[in-house]
């Protein structure tokens, strides 16, 4: 298993994050970190392998953050998955190692390729490294492990799922202008509640809807499903 640690400010971000990872086979989540030192914190324990990384974090800049780690000799692994979108601060994940670079907002689908890419580049590693020193046909086969990202599963119809009742949801969530729970979905599709959050579930799996959490006062997080333009 690869060990995970899932890094941002925000609590409820880094728990959709979490679950996400975790849907992904062969990941796991070891920890979640909400703030630069916590984070280092876990990386000084030496049990992570990836870290999922915020740029802003309350106390330092996610970049500040994978700077310190290196000064320290901790080469732990770097996805950033950030709203920072501007050329230099990519520009400086780029000099400091970070293995792929995600922009807020972005789908189950597209973190899940960048996962399975991060996954077929240790392979690959660890196949290249038991021969000892690579020649440049093993360097090649490493470098396009990790540019190469598998593309997406397909999103086909599971057992008891019908192309009519999915596209009359996907019809719904495509018009909506806010997130829409379950028990919306199924007023507005004359559907069963029950049918409604087992379409969404998959549809949000196939990276179709992009699931978010609202929190109330009291209770579980309600789970509010919008669409994901293609």
């Amino acid at each position: 298993m690869i060990d995970v640690l899932v890094v941002d400010d925000d609590f409820r971000v880094a728990e959709i994050n979490a679950k996400y990872v975790g849907k992904v086979p062969g990941f796991r989540v070891a920890a979640r970190a909400h703030s630069a030192a916590q984070a280092l914190a876990s990386v000084q324990r030496g049990t992570i392998d990836l870290i999922l990384l915020d740029h802003y974090l309350p106390d330092q800049t996610g970049l500040e953050l994978v700077h310190r780690m290196r000064e320290q000799g901790h080469g732990t692994d770097v996805i950033m998955i950030t709203a920072a979108g501007d050329v230099t601060t990519i520009q400086a994940a780029m000099r400091l190692g970070a293995l792929h670079y995600l922009v807020k907002p972005f789908t189950f689908a597209a973190l899940r390729t960048r996962l399975d890419s991060y996954a077929a580049l240790r392979r690959t590693v660890d196949r290249v490294g038991g021969r000892g020193i690579a020649g440049q046909e093993q360097v090649d086969r490493i470098f396009s492990a990790l540019r190469t990202m598998p593309a997406p599963p397909s999103p086909g119809l599971p057992s008891g799922h019908s192309e009519p009742t999915t596209d009359l949801i996907c019809r719904v969530l495509h018009h909506a202008d806010h997130p829409l729970s379950a028990h919306e979905v199924a007023a507005e599709t004359g559907l069963s509640r029950s049918t409604a959050q087992r379409y969404l579930r998959h549809l949000e799996q196939a990276g179709r809807l992009r699931l978010t959490l609202r929190y109330g006062d009291t209770g579980r997080p309600e789970h509010r499903y919008a669409w994901v333009a293609p």
